[in-house]
């Protein structure tokens, strides 16, 4: 398994991560750097969790990097109770902004949707610009959310999204995905929220590219995201026409449950690593 999830993850230490940053960062490229580690089950984990995340904006800031830092609620003890949860995660928001810094929520697979829609509600009225959310949109209730997000500033990554879910609640078929990732992406950008377009998907990324030349937006509305170590000669083709990109930088020593969780998760990843191994560009 460290075969194949090597290039997909900085590396055990935070550290790695800095270094990857900085290389990153040195090729005209944001990151988010993430722990990882998510539906922890102990308040020591979510303490253990809680103080990674405050070395990681420490050493963001002390590096002078370009990057922000993504946390999964579940990883930070919202699993076990908000109680634990959201003290750490307040905090986290709190010290990037003192640091002039940034938190995305991650988005966990459905238990967690509406909880991570609340958490990020509450947090963003106290810290309005440090604070972001990811959208799915293989779920059907995504366009809901987005409507009544939209009401106040707004950051989002929207992505498809890789939990395995039931039909009941989300798209199960490809292009249904895609059209709703097109149809969610128009409506964000038309009304003035700042999207993190978070695809490897040729169709949807030539699709953002249009809309993006339509509506005339400045570089600073948008931002291209990409996973670390996933079609990397594709991410530096939008960095050389201008566009702004961030990579998705994981860490930590719970690679191996990561990276067997993205891969039961969505086959396509497989495709992407597999691919990867016999083609000089992928």
């Amino acid at each position: 398994m460290y075969f194949f999830a090597r290039k997909y993850i900085a590396g055990p230490t935070l550290n790695d991560a800095i270094r990857v940053t900085k290389e990153l960062n040195g090729n005209g490229m944001m990151t988010t750097i993430d722990v990882l580690g998510e539906f922890i089950t102990t308040k020591a984990a979510a303490q253990k969790a809680f103080e990674m995340g405050e070395q990681v904006l420490k050493a963001i800031h002390d590096n002078q990097l370009n990057a922000n830092l993504s946390v999964k609620p579940t990883s930070l003890g919202m699993g076990i109770d908000p109680a634990v949860g959201y003290p750490h995660i307040r905090k986290l928001v709190e010290l990037a902004a003192g640091y002039n810094n940034f938190v995305r929520l991650d988005m966990e697979n459905s238990p967690y949707t509406s909880m991570t829609i609340e958490l990020f509600q509450k947090l963003r009225q106290e810290f309005p610009g440090q604070v972001g959310i990811v959208l799915q949109a293989y779920l059907h209730r995504t366009q809901n959310d987005l409507n009544a997000l939209a009401t106040q500033k707004l950051n989002i990554r929207l992505c498809k999204g890789i939990y395995q879910e039931s039909a009941d609640i989300a798209y199960k078929d490809r292009e249904q995905i895609r059209e709703n990732y097109k149809n969610l992406l128009n409506y964000a950008l038309k009304n003035q929220v700042d999207v993190g377009i978070a695809t490897h998907d040729d169709v949807l990324i030539d699709d953002a590219l249009q809309l993006i030349r339509q509506l005339g937006l400045s570089k600073d509305k948008y931002e291209f995201q990409m996973l670390l170590g996933v079609r990397q000669h594709k991410r530096d083709e939008i960095v050389a026409a201008g566009h702004r990109l961030r990579v998705y930088v994981p860490f930590g020593q719970d690679w191996y449950g990561y990276s067997l969780r993205r891969l039961k998760e969505n086959p396509q990843m497989a495709w992407h690593i597999t691919r990867s191994l016999f083609t000089r560009k992928s």
